[in-house]
C-alpha cells in the first residue's frame, strides 16, 4: 500500500471481499475479487514474485471476519486454503502472510501461536518461512517474549515429526517389499496378526519405495535448511551485539545477551537428536573457528555433552 491509488484500491477490494465472504463465496470467487489489485512492489525488482497488497487485503479481511474465536478463524483458513496457496507460493510471500497475522493479533499471543500452528499444519507456510520471520527486523520488539519461542519450537518439532514419519513409512514399506519373516521372538498369535496386516496392506512396488526415499531425502534437506536458518540468525544477532558493545566500550553481558544465549542453548538441548545429524555441516558452515568464542563455546558445549 505504498501509493494512494493502491491503498484506495485495497480498501475498496476489502469491502467487496467482506460482502463476498459473508455471502458464502467460493475460493475461486475470492481470487476473482483480488485479481485486479495493483502490485505495489512491481517496480522494486525484488518484490515482483508476489503481490503484497493481495496478501494484506485477503489476510486482514479474512482474519478480521474470523476474529470471534479460534474456531471461526480455523474455519476461514481451511475454507480458503486454496487462496492462501495461490497468493503465497514463495517463502517471501509466506513471511508477508505471517507479518499480517502479527499486525492483527500482536496483542493476543495465544492466537498468534495457534494460527501459526494451523498454517503449518495446512502447509500454507513452510517451517523455514516461520523461522526467518521470527528473526526478522519487524519482530525485534517481540524477540524476548516467550510466545515467539513457543512458535519456534513447535515449528522445529513439526519438521522433526515429519522427517520421523517419512522414515518410519519408508522402513515399513521396505519390509513389506522384501516380505520379511516375523521375528522369532514373537508369539504365533502376534506373528499371524502381523502377517495378516502385511497381506491386507498393499504391497509397495520398487518405484513406490524409490519415491518414498526421494520424499525422505527432500524432508531431510528441508530439516537441515531449517536448522541452518535458525543457527545462522542466532549467530548474526549475537555477533552484531558483541561487535557493537566492543565498539562502544560497553559490557556485552546484558539481560538481552543472557536471554539470547539461553535460547540458543535451548534449541541445541531440546532438539539434540536432530541437530546432531547436521553437526558436521554446522561446524563447517556456521560454527567456524573465526566465530566469537562466546558463541562458539555453546556449540562446543553441545558437542561435549554427546561425546
Amino acid at each position: 500500500m505504498c501509493y494512494n491509488i493502491a491503498a484506495l484500491s485495497g480498501t475498496q477490494t476489502a469491502h467487496q471481499l467482506v460482502v463476498s465472504i459473508r455471502q458464502k463465496c467460493s475460493p475461486e470467487e475470492v481470487l476473482d475479487v483480488l485479481k485486479d489489485l495493483p502490485n505495489p512492489n512491481e517496480n522494486e525488482g525484488d518484490g515482483g514474485d508476489f503481490n503484497t497488497l493481495k496478501i494484506d487485503v485477503f489476510v486482514q479481511t479474512l482474519l478480521n471476519l474470523g476474529s470471534k474465536s479460534f474456531s471461526h478463524s480455523f474455519a476461514g483458513i481451511s475454507k480458503f486454503h486454496q487462496v492462501f496457496k495461490t497468493i503465497a507460493e514463495t517463502e517471501e510471500a509466506q513471511i508477508c502472510v505471517l507479518h499480517n497475522i502479527f499486525e492483527l493479533w500482536k496483542n493476543h499471543q495465544q492466537m498468534m501461536c495457534v494460527l501459526v500452528d494451523k498454517l503449518l499444519k495446512l502447509q500454507i507456510v513452510e517451517c523455514s518461512a516461520v523461522a526467518t520471520w521470527i528473526f526478522s527486523k519487524e519482530m525485534t520488539g517481540e524477540f524476548t517474549k516467550m510466545y515467539l519461542w513457543e512458535i519456534l519450537h513447535l515449528t522445529i518439532k513439526k519438521m522433526n515429526k515429519h522427517v520421523i514419519k517419512l522414515g518410519t513409512e519408508l522402513t515399513e514399506a521396505k519390509e513389506r517389499l522384501v516380505g520379511e519373516d516375523s521375528s522369532s521372538s514373537e508369539s504365533e498369535e502376534e506373528s499371524a496378526a502381523k502377517k495378516k496386516k502385511i497381506e491386507i496392506a498393499d504391497k509397495p512396488t520398487e518405484e513406490m519405495v524409490e519415491k518414498m526415499e526421494e520424499k525422505l531425502e527432500a524432508a531431510n534437506v528441508d530439516q537441515k535448511r531449517l536448522f541452518l536458518i535458525v543457527f545462522q540468525r542466532f549467530i548474526m544477532i549475537l555477533s552484531e551485539h558483541l561487535v557493537r558493545c566492543d565498539t562502544d566500550g560497553r559490557d556485552y553481558d546484558t539481560d538481552w545477551y543472557r536471554w539470547t544465549i539461553g535460547r540458543l542453548q535451548q534449541v541445541f538441548l531440546m532438539h539434540h537428536e536432530q541437530v546432531q545429524k547436521y553437526s558436521t555441516t554446522l561446524e563447517s558452515l556456521l560454527f567456524t573457528p573465526d566465530l566469537d568464542s562466546h558463541i562458539l563455546d555453546v556449540f562446543h558445549q553441545f558437542n561435549a555433552l554427546r561425546a
